[in-house]
């Protein structure tokens, strides 16, 4: 994916790979997907995730970060029977893992939340246990949505792909039977609610609807730092490689 944005700063990654987005006050940003083979498929999966900000921080200045796959923690569990199940964590921590902070102003970055992505990949006959969320009130969706074959949570059998919310006091036991004709594919989606009032139009996410008249008249006038690519779609260079320029000039790449 190739990243370029209103603040000068342009991205591509991959392979694993995360980008963590702060909008904050405002910024336009451009995701392109070069085909970087021409003789092979460039297949693509994506998720885009949006997590809201609470008032005080929709003002905040706009930021990114890179989690890169290389240093996304990873987790390989192994039951009594030798099944393996997988799981990334790109958000929160599981086994005492936990991946790098996410820009200071995200949701995210206040372990009292509790904000957790984890993808879980589970072969036939893997079974693994979610422990409980922090406490009660933290919204836990466990989304299965890809593999052959079932998933198991207790005594709950889902055949079809779905988003299951799950209880957050009580540990899930996850179990991919055993007749599956290939591995699983799990997302776990889970935080605190923010618990402010919702506006949404387009790409705005404010509290209320003058704000989100207020957030397009900001945009009108200030092009959130107006657009300095060529053009409206860019690509970077077929042998740019995985790399990440930040607004201050910084460059970073994977394993550097």
């Amino acid at each position: 994916i190739d990243h370029s944005d209103s603040l000068g700063a342009c991205a591509r990654f991959g392979q694993g790979d995360s980008q963590w987005v702060t909008a904050g006050n405002g910024v336009v940003h451009s995701e392109m997907f070069p085909l970087l083979d021409p003789k092979g498929p460039n297949t693509l999966e994506l998720f885009q995730i949006w997590l809201n900000l609470p008032a005080k921080d929709k003002a905040a200045s706009p930021d990114f970060k890179m989690l890169w796959s290389e240093k996304a923690p990873y987790i390989r569990h192994i039951n009594d029977s030798g099944k393996v199940t997988e799981i990334i964590i790109t958000a929160g921590s599981l086994d005492g893992q936990a991946p790098p902070s996410p820009p200071p102003h995200s949701w995210a970055s206040r372990p009292e939340n509790d904000v957790a992505v984890w993808q879980i990949r589970m072969e036939p006959g893997a079974d693994f246990y979610l422990p409980p969320a922090r406490d009660a009130s933290i919204n836990r969706v466990l989304y299965f949505f890809g593999g052959n074959g079932c998933l198991a949570i207790g005594s709950h059998k889902q055949k079809d792909f779905a988003g299951l919310v799950l209880d957050p006091t009580v540990p899930a036991p996850l179990h991919a039977p055993m007749d599956n004709s290939g591995p699983i594919d799990l997302l776990l989606l889970q935080g605190r609610p923010i618990n402010e009032p919702v506006a949404q139009q387009g790409p705005f996410v404010m509290n209320s609807r003058a704000e989100i008249v207020q957030a397009y008249k900001d945009y009108q006038r200030t092009r959130f730092g107006g657009w300095p690519w060529p053009e409206d779609a860019p690509t970077h260079p077929r042998d740019a490689g995985r790399f990440a320029k930040f607004p201050d000039g910084r460059t970073e790449r994977p394993g550097v």
